[in-house]
């Protein structure tokens, strides 16, 4: 197998607050390839974006640990300095962020936003830089760029914000893209479209794609491999289709049970996961998901190890060959009586 393009190893997040250290990520870890599309899925509050905005240092105060390493083409991100922080952002790494209606600065154009990503990397005059605007908004679907490169980010939607956030990303055609929640917000059509637009663009320039999102739809479609997170924690890493066949976690049951299927039977209400996520400053010992979880058992009072057979790891207690009939049943119970809370073990 070839080096990791990134390899990170227990990612550790802290935030200092009134009532003590709130860890926001807790022992990351996990390796990205060339070209490879990495998926990181779970609830709002699980650590997915603090983990990737920490690998850029776009979270470092002095309210903030962050421990571990992220070595990136060989270069560790979490004790690079600022300024070569600040030199490979944007270059080698890019960064779309969640919310398009924010990325840009509502006092300057477009085209502008674009052609001040191409400028700080590359010694380049303005109308070159402004070419390079036009050609990539139209790279991203954009119609008429030549016009719109001087339009401002309110007179956009909120879909072609979208596609300007990802043209300014694509700029300087970075190795290791980071798209947190591309399509929150966004019309079912206009998901599909951004969607196709990254998986084009990734086949296109040949860069791996770090895909954070709570919707298991869009990692079914893109991802090569899936990264489940819970409080802060991987709970399941393998490959797409390992995890979407035969999933291991009791939260990623979770997680694919409250998603419609097309052509199922219509139920009363749809499946949820029992409870609310757990709050970052009370992480219980042991299994994070024990309140949660309908299989908790004595031993969850102990912290399971993430491991597994093959290329496919969990970190759950729950015996390996016991589990596919457990789901089966539990999924059996919730469908026939429509109700979820009727699909618990006692």
């Amino acid at each position: 197998m070839p080096e990791p393009l990134l390899e990170v190893e227990d990612l550790r997040v802290t935030f200092r607050s009134r009532g003590g250290a709130v860890p926001a990520v807790a022992g990351l870890s996990f390796t990205l390839h060339a070209g490879e599309v990495l998926g990181i899925v779970g609830e709002s509050g699980s650590g997915k974006s603090v983990s990737m905005m920490s690998l850029l240092g776009l979270i470092r105060n002095t309210n903030c640990l962050v421990e571990g390493t992220a070595r990136f083409q060989g270069r560790d991100l979490v004790s690079m300095r600022d300024g070569e922080l600040r030199a490979l952002r944007g270059k080698d790494v890019a960064m779309v962020f969640q919310d398009p209606m924010t990325s840009l600065t509502p006092v300057y154009t477009v085209g502008w936003h674009i052609a001040e990503q191409i400028r700080a990397h590359e010694p380049v005059s303005k109308a070159v830089a402004r070419r390079r605007a036009i050609t990539l908004l139209e790279e991203v679907g954009i119609p008429d760029p030549a016009r719109r490169v001087d339009d401002y980010p309110h007179q956009f939607s909120g879909g072609m914000r979208q596609r300007a956030v990802i043209a300014m990303a694509l700029a300087n055609n970075p190795t290791l893209l980071i798209a947190d929640e591309p399509t929150t917000a966004l019309d079912v059509t206009t998901q599909a479209q951004i969607l196709d637009l990254l998986q084009r663009l990734q086949r296109d320039h040949g860069s791996a794609i770090v895909m954070i999102t709570h919707d298991m739809g869009v990692v079914s479609q893109v991802a090569d491999r899936v990264l489940v997170m819970y409080a802060g924690r991987a709970v399941e890493e393998g490959p797409r289709a390992e995890v979407f066949r035969r999933p291991s976690h009791p939260y990623t049951w979770g997680l694919l049970g409250s998603v419609p299927r097309v052509g199922a039977e219509r139920q009363r209400r749809l499946p949820t996961i029992p409870g609310s996520p757990v709050s970052a400053d009370a992480v219980p010992p042991g299994c994070p998901f024990q309140p949660r979880c309908r299989y908790r058992h004595d031993r969850c009072a102990q912290r399971p190890p993430l491991e597994g057979p093959g290329d496919h790891v969990d970190a759950c207690w729950l015996p390996q060959d016991q589990r596919p009939e457990l789901r089966a049943r539990v999924d059996a119970v919730a469908v026939a009586a429509g109700d979820p809370e009727r699909g618990a073990v006692r």
